[in-house]
């Protein structure tokens, strides 16, 4: 004879059940390419709303497309060795979006490896969401990728401090204006960096938390 169960409506404490949900970390690529150079950025932002962002200068000249396709594996690469996860990427290119997503075919030959490479990482990664988004709202990442196109003439790696300032100009008397112009310098600093993995500051932060300078 089978034995008999009874329904409770007892519970464990609440606590049990608390999964705590930590909100996906968001990317936002883009890529830019002019006949002087090719650049691409890559932005994310935590699931704190901290902003990290990165520019990359691009070896060789390219298409538009390309330098976006570009964009987008550097910047799933960068996730791949982090292994964050969950991540929504945006992007304001709508073919490349679009050719990911199977909207859209893949015609041209030279745009297939980036596409077939791009669907392997984000394979890889399993929990990726990708949305298209109208280049108004992708400022920052557009900024970086023309920023990084300017400067790919150089053959070094160029920091570029960006700081956060408003200038109120002094008011003074004829006198101490001309004195003022008599005293000042002009002084141009040139920062060096040297060859490192530019990845490896982002990694640690990732994984461990810890922000390297």
């Amino acid at each position: 004879m089978p034995a008999e169960w009874e329904l409770s409506d007892d519970l464990p404490d609440e606590d049990v059940f608390v999964i705590e949900v930590t909100p996906p970390w968001k990317m936002y690529f883009d890529g830019a390419s002019h006949k002087e150079g090719a650049g691409a950025g890559v932005v994310f932002v935590t699931s704190e709303g901290e902003v990290l962002p990165y520019s990359f200068t691009l070896t060789q000249n390219c298409s538009n497309n390309v330098a976006e396709y570009q964009a987008l594996i550097l910047g799933l690469e960068i996730t791949v060795d982090a292994k964050q996860l969950p991540l929504k990427v945006y992007g304001d290119s709508q073919l490349v979006v679009n050719q990911l997503l199977g909207l859209y075919e893949v015609k041209k030959p030279e745009l297939l490896p980036y596409h077939n490479y791009a669907k392997r990482l984000m394979g890889w990664l399993g929990d990726v969401e990708l949305k298209h988004l109208p280049r108004k709202d992708n400022k920052q990442a557009d900024a970086l990728a023309k920023i990084a196109s300017t400067l790919s003439m150089t053959d070094k790696e160029t920091r570029i401090p960006i700081c956060k300032s408003w200038i109120i100009p002094p008011i003074f008397s004829d006198d101490e204006d001309d004195m003022l112009q008599e005293e000042e310098n002009h002084v141009t600093e040139v920062f060096e960096v040297e060859e490192e993995d530019w990845q490896q500051p982002l990694v640690d932060y990732l994984k461990y938390g810890e922000v390297t300078q």
